[in-house]
């Protein structure tokens, strides 16, 4: 009975421990919007986590960009925004890894949907991925980093002029080519 009541408390700690780890709603947007270009931030829709952990939206939209939170369950910072024409397409990403697929399997999920045209997947649209690091104290990001992904699905390096392979920082180049998922991947150099 001892031990019972002991596990008890273990797991209502645990979940009070991990629900304190979900930063602030205001947090979050501040911060998600960090990946958005500086013309669509005003009126981006902001998806993020409740107190409980649950990926919600935390700020209705007004224009075409969607921007991600940062996933607290995550060891690094990273924040996204993209078109919203894309999110389709991210969300079933989201709703294949919620049931446990790996990586490989969603790629390949979601490459057989889009060819059989089951998975909406815009001809070009645009990621933005914002990383850096937490002050633990101000909580502000330190080390501020964008990366700039155009997806052209199903292109090639013959039918764009671009290597496929990974290029110096600033460097285009067209990473997955001939699947669903190519993408023009623009890696700017880090400042300092």
């Amino acid at each position: 009975m001892k031990k019972l009541a002991l596990t008890l408390v273990s797991l209502c700690l645990t979940g009070t421990l991990f629900a304190q780890e979900i930063p602030p709603s205001d947090w979050q947007i501040k911060t998600a919007l960090m990946a958005v270009p500086s013309d669509y931030k005003d009126g981006a829709a902001v998806y993020g986590y409740d107190a409980d952990g649950n990926f919600t939206k935390l700020r209705e939209g007004t224009n075409e960009y969607i921007a991600l939170a940062d996933d607290p369950t995550r060891e690094n910072f990273s924040t996204a925004a993209y078109h919203k024409e894309l999110d389709p397409f991210m969300a079933r990403g989201r709703e294949l890894r919620k049931q446990g697929k790996t990586a490989d399997e969603i790629f390949d999920i979601r490459e057989a949907e889009v060819r059989a045209g089951t998975l909406a997947l815009p001809d070009k649209t645009t990621l933005c991925i914002f990383s850096g690091k937490v002050n633990p104290e101000t909580k502000e990001i330190e080390d501020p980093y964008v990366r700039y992904v155009f997806y052209v699905p199903f292109a090639t390096g013959a039918s764009t002029g671009l290597p496929t392979t990974p290029t110096p920082p600033g460097h285009a180049w067209l990473m997955n080519p001939g699947t669903h998922r190519a993408h023009i991947m623009i890696t700017p150099p880090r400042q300092g």
